[in-house]
């Protein structure tokens, strides 16, 4: 086949996934699903200091309500900032990863000091929207206001989903078709595994899918 692989493939069974080294097991599972969005999650705390924080796990959860999911990790042994402040104040920000930022992106995961805000550690400049109380990206293309409206535990790895509702929007508009965001466009990254950044490239564009319109395929 055009495109496909000719080395030996693998296959590994659950139990040869469970001794894995650490390392090589959380950058297997971690891309093995392919490319995910980067977005930067911006919160500020109940006393004023600002977070910021990339996550590959961001998933659309509906339309009618608006409702974005993600997955994050409760306060346990080690601080959550975002977790917290989310829990604290009700709001945060999802802003699309651009090349321009990738590198200064991908270090706000190191784990700074508490009062050090990550927007000023990698040289990202916050921005108000309205009269929205948590921090947007001024460099980032497309940029989403949540209110945090569930959360979800989920006990196998002790995680939580955390549910919000899209409150305010903000995006080009040349990247803008009829409601289609292209994400070629607005210059949009994606993630595989935890370190590795992609740029996107538009395909296809197909219409809504129906049954008496699907072609012929051989």
């Amino acid at each position: 086949m055009n495109g496909s692989y000719t080395s030996e493939i693998m296959l590994i069974d659950h139990t040869e996934i469970t001794q894995f080294e650490r390392v090589y097991r959380l950058n297997l599972i971690n891309s093995i699903t392919g490319i995910k969005p980067a977005n930067l999650i911006g919160t500020i705390s109940a006393g004023g200091t600002t977070n910021l924080a990339i996550f590959s796990s961001v998933v659309h959860l509906g339309s009618d309500p608006a409702l974005l999911g993600m997955i994050l990790r409760p306060v346990g042994a080690i601080r959550r900032d975002t977790y917290e402040n989310i829990r604290e104040t009700g709001h945060y920000t999802i802003n699309h990863v651009t090349p321009a930022i990738i590198e200064r992106a991908h270090y706000t995961s190191a784990k700074f000091d508490s009062e050090l805000s990550e927007f000023k550690a990698c040289g990202l400049t916050e921005e108000y929207l309205g009269d929205f109380p948590a921090p947007f990206v001024a460099e980032s293309s497309i940029k989403i206001g949540m209110k945090f409206e569930e959360e979800i535990p989920i006990d196998r790895n002790k995680t939580s989903l955390i549910i919000g509702s899209i409150q305010l929007i903000s995006f080009p508009d040349e990247a803008n078709e009829n409601g289609h965001l292209d994400l070629e466009r607005s210059h949009a990254v994606g993630i595989s595994g935890l370190n590795s950044y992609y740029t996107l490239q538009k395909t296809a564009q197909f219409p809504y899918a129906k049954v008496k319109e699907k072609p012929e395929f051989g």
